[in-house]
């Protein structure tokens, strides 16, 4: 029964905040807006059925140092101060060494040897380069006598001719007008008189015929669809 009546409350409740918030929608949109029922009662304090959250831890303390771990197993021994390494004892292998490799031999002859003489060319040397002789720095070049061409000098112009006169006889003169030509055929026949209308030798198209009567279906006819 308590839990009911707390349910019916609450729901109460519920209600009442959903009409107060409905009703203060169209105050806030008009302004000085008259209210004709007096306000609502004010809504009692929400109490929580769930327990309380718990208390946030209390503050860590800063634990003191712990003793030093000390290893139950013997610590490694020191290294060695500036003694020098023991020697190795050299490795003897257990199975024969093996055998030295043989010189390679060649069984086709070897090269022959260079030719030792100079080679002689059978052609002659080249000729020695031309030297041309030296003329003083300060000299000045030798005159250049002028040059003379050897073939003969050009003709001289030709004197004007004269007008060239055809040797074929002058053109022909004109025709006289031609009289205008004369067919030797006869002349186009004459248009043929109107040719009678054409009567076909068939007999003549058959008349439409009568009217047939309507069909009648032997079957019942189909059941009308009501709408």
């Amino acid at each position: 029964m308590g839990k009911m009546g707390s349910s019916s409350v609450a729901s109460l409740v519920v209600t009442l905040l959903v009409a107060i918030v409905s009703l203060s929608l169209p105050s806030e949109t008009s302004a000085n807006y008259p209210y004709a029922s007096p306000p609502p009662p004010a809504s009692p304090p929400y109490h929580y059925k769930s327990p309380p959250p718990p208390s946030p831890p209390p503050p860590v303390h800063y634990s003191p140092p712990k003793h030093p771990y000390h290893y139950k197993s013997p610590p490694p021994p020191p290294p060695p101060v500036n003694s020098p390494p023991p020697p190795k004892a050299p490795y003897y292998y257990k199975s024969p060494p093996p055998p030295p490799k043989k010189p390679y031999h060649y069984k086709s002859p070897p090269p022959p040897p260079p030719p030792k003489k100079p080679y002689h060319y059978s052609s002659p040397p080249p000729p020695p380069p031309h030297k041309k002789p030296h003329h003083p720095v300060h000299s000045p070049p030798p005159p250049k006598h002028p040059y003379h061409y050897k073939s003969p000098p050009p003709p001289s112009p030709s004197p004007p001719k004269h007008p060239y006169h055809y040797k074929s006889p002058p053109p022909p003169s004109p025709s006289p007008p031609k009289h205008p030509y004369h067919y030797k055929s006869p002349p186009p026949p004459s248009p043929s008189p109107p040719k009678h209308p054409y009567h076909y030798k068939s007999p003549p198209p058959p008349s439409p015929s009568p009217p047939k009567h309507p069909y009648h279906y032997k079957s019942p006819p189909p059941p009308h669809h009501h709408p």
